[in-house]
C-alpha cells in the first residue's frame, strides 16, 4: 500500500489554557488572540502541504485551529472520538495548588497501570482509548493519503500510544504545546512516528505562556 502521511496538531491556545482552567470535553472554548495567531502561523507553513481531508473533534477550538484550511476549501469531518478527555467535576475550575497535587497523583496512578481510573463524572484513559478506535479504523481505511487531524492534549497523548502500539501508561512521554505538530507515516507495517511536538512554525511568534 502507498504510505499515508498523518499530521496531528493540538488546538491553539484558549483563555482557559492561559489561566490554567481545566477544559476537557465539556468546555467548548474558542481560541484567544494568541491561539488565532498560532493557527495562522501553522497555515502559513503548511498550506501547500497537499492535505486531502481534515478530521477534528466536535469542539470549536479544533475547528478554529484549522479554519484557514477549511475556508480554502479543504473538507472537514468532525469525529467525537477525537474529543478531549472529560475531566468531570473539575471542568471549568481553575486549578489551585491542591487540585494540581490531585492531578499529579492521578496521572502517576495512570502511569503505574491504573488507566481505568477516572475523575468523578469524568472519563478514564481506557474509555477515551475505546472511543478512539473508530478514528483509527477510519485512518487505516481512508482513501486519502495526506491527512490533517486537530485534537486535544490529553486525548492526543492517548491516541499516540494506540497508533504506535505502546502501553497507554506511556502517554505522558508525549509533550504537547498548543498548536504543536506530530507527524506519522502509515503503511503495511503500521504507524511510525516521524516528528514529535514540532513547533518550528511558531518561531515567528513572540514568547508568551503556552
Amino acid at each position: 500500500m502507498k504510505t499515508k502521511k498523518i499530521y496531528i496538531i493540538r488546538h491553539g491556545q484558549t483563555d482557559y489554557n492561559l489561566q490554567s482552567i481545566v477544559q476537557g470535553k465539556g468546555i467548548d472554548a474558542s481560541l484567544n488572540a494568541r491561539g488565532k495567531l498560532q493557527a495562522q502561523a501553522f497555515y502559513n507553513c503548511y498550506k501547500n502541504e497537499g492535505f486531502e481531508i481534515i478530521y477534528t473533534s466536535m469542539l470549536k477550538r479544533t475547528t478554529e485551529s484549522v479554519a484557514s484550511f477549511i475556508n480554502a476549501g479543504l473538507k472537514q469531518v468532525k469525529l467525537a472520538g477525537l474529543d478531549e478527555i472529560s475531566w468531570g467535576v473539575y471542568e471549568g475550575v481553575e486549578a489551585n495548588y491542591e487540585d494540581k497535587l490531585f492531578f499529579k497523583d492521578l496521572t502517576e496512578k495512570w502511569a503505574s497501570g491504573e488507566t481505568s481510573l477516572a475523575i468523578e463524572e469524568g472519563e478514564s484513559p481506557d474509555e477515551v482509548a475505546l472511543r478512539q478506535q473508530e478514528v483509527i479504523e477510519i485512518l487505516k481505511n481512508s482513501t486519502e493519503t495526506n491527512i490533517l487531524i486537530c485534537m486535544h492534549g490529553r486525548a492526543l497523548r492517548i491516541f499516540l500510544t494506540q497508533l504506535l502500539k505502546i502501553s497507554i501508561t506511556e502517554m505522558d512521554t508525549f509533550a504537547h504545546n498548543n498548536l504543536c505538530l506530530y507527524k506519522l507515516a502509515y503503511n503495511n507495517e503500521g504507524f511510525k512516528l516521524v516528528e514529535s511536538n514540532n513547533v518550528d512554525h511558531l518561531n515567528e511568534l513572540s514568547e508568551v505562556k503556552q
